[in-house]
């Protein structure tokens, strides 16, 4: 079976950047399995296992735009400190969830100076190259239920 839109793929990788450093690896782990198709893997990634089968590995390069994008200075803001409920708890390199009108993103505070607190919500890796070691574990259909819902259903582990 080749991998195609709406089958449930599994996957081993290793992700460096471009200084070959591993970013994130599923090394000691489960497979990463998603659904093609469905926007949960980079669409880079996703582009590069079309056609792919089981067993097979492959070294894929991603530019950013076909990752986590490029870098926009217009998501790094400066807000006031008030704007936090627990202000003794804000601190450099803390992560937090915020609605935008583009949806929800993450912001990482980057500084904060008197009452005033820097944020980026550009994703960490946005501007990044990225290097992935694969090797394709499985591929099956997806059920309907699955894809009704968007993402795999593993063994006992259902949420609505």
């Amino acid at each position: 079976m080749k991998i195609s839109d709406k089958k449930v793929v599994g996957i081993h990788y290793i992700l460096k950047d471009d200084n070959g450093e591993i970013i994130d690896s599923s090394e000691g782990q489960s497979p990463l399995v998603y659904i093609q198709g469905s926007g949960n893997v980079i669409s880079g990634l996703e582009q590069a296992l079309i056609n792919k089968e089981a067993g097979d590995k492959l070294h894929v390069v991603i530019n950013p735009e076909d990752a986590y994008g490029l870098r926009d200075e217009n998501l790094v803001q400066s807000v006031p400190l008030s704007n936090f409920q627990n202000q003794n708890d804000v601190k450099e390199g803390i992560q937090y969830r915020v609605e935008t009108s583009d949806g929800m993103r993450v912001a990482t505070v980057t500084k904060i100076e008197n009452e005033t607190v820097t944020i980026d919500m550009n994703h960490p890796l946005a501007d990044e190259v990225l290097h992935f070691d694969v090797e394709i574990t499985e591929i099956r259909e997806a059920t309907e239920e699955e894809l009704s819902h968007g993402h795999v259903h593993g063994a006992g582990d259902h949420d609505h």
